[in-house]
């Protein structure tokens, strides 16, 4: 079987010493070709390459869920074909492994590579349904196309949270929870709509839901990672399901103490609950408008401003080797 993968060298747990101990492991089975990725959306435009030659049956992602993002969109640039795509293989590489790790995989890269070659030898895959999102019509900066997401979407407070914690890894500080926190408190202060939420979620056939100062969209659950602590703020999404969506109508003091909470200690059976608490599970469509330009991210990348973004569930979209 011929391979490719791709590797990211400036993801966190991710050293040309891991690379190099993969690669011939997975060369003594495949036909590998390696490649490392030298900007923002490298591996992208290799998988795409891959998948419109055709002679490529696997594309290995080794790296964080960024680079995971980029490698599904490019296989995924002329839309969803399961059977006729290269197959997706995951090698976590970065600082959280949300897809990895949602879809069973050892958050180790040694480990995973050990569990790839075992599924490889007796051919265990699944096809996973994703997201996708488009905001062109509502782009701060135009042109801006529709993409994919493996796990999570945000509009609002926790996309701004993203972006904040992006800012401060482009000045060199490290992937840390401690830094992630500090981004919570300082959005917290920062951010003017979060008493007053501006955002309204329309979906066909059903009610809008006005108000929300923060939509988490949500593919799988966990939501992400504290550590080894799973998060769930939505734990009925599935990969084999459309969407699931928790949003909050108000970011209070007491609020976010009380749903901070709640999301430390979630689990598969239980997340954020009450009266500020909106959930919905396996929605196909829907889109979010708001009355100002909001943060926007997917899978943990920052995307701009939005005042208007689709989205849609797309059941079996990919298959992936686990």
């Amino acid at each position: 079987m011929r391979a490719l993968l791709v590797v990211n060298p400036k993801a966190t747990s991710t050293s040309a010493r891991t690379r190099d101990v993969l690669a011939h492991a997975l060369a003594s089975d495949l036909k590998l070709d390696v490649v490392s990725t030298t900007h923002r959306g490298h591996a992208r435009e290799l998988a795409r390459q891959a998948a419109e030659e055709g002679q490529v049956e696997l594309v290995i992602a080794l790296g964080g869920d960024g680079t995971v993002n980029e490698v599904a969109n490019g296989l995924l640039h002329r839309g969803p074909d399961p059977e006729g795509l290269p197959r997706l293989a995951v090698v976590p590489g970065g600082s959280t492994n949300v897809f990895a790790r949602a879809l069973g995989l050892p958050n180790h890269p040694v480990e995973a590579t050990g569990a790839l070659l075992s599924a490889l030898e007796s051919g265990s895959s699944r096809t996973v349904g994703l997201g996708f999102a488009d905001g062109t019509a509502g782009t701060v900066d135009a042109g801006v196309p529709g993409r994919w997401f493996t796990f999570c979407a945000g509009f609002g407070f926790d996309a701004g949270v993203v972006g904040r914690v992006e800012q401060q890894r482009e000045r060199g500080k490290r992937s840390t929870h401690a830094l992630y926190v500090r981004q919570v408190l300082r959005q917290f202060v920062g951010d003017p709509h979060r008493r007053r939420g501006t955002i309204v979620l329309e979906r066909p056939g059903g009610e809008p839901v006005e108000g929300l100062a923060a939509s988490i969209v949500c593919n799988t659950a966990p939501w992400t990672y504290l550590g080894d602590k799973a998060v769930y703020a939505a734990p009925a999404a599935s990969f084999d399901t459309a969407l699931d969506v928790l949003g909050l109508t108000r970011l209070s003091s007491a609020a976010v103490a009380r749903y901070g909470t709640q999301l430390l200690t979630s689990s598969p059976e239980r997340g954020p609950r009450g009266k500020h608490a909106v959930s919905l599970h396996d929605v196909a469509a829907f889109t979010l408008h708001s009355q100002v330009p909001l943060p926007f991210q997917m899978d943990g990348d920052h995307l701009g401003l939005r005042t208007s973004v689709s989205f849609t569930g797309v059941r079996r979209a990919l298959r992936v080797i686990v």
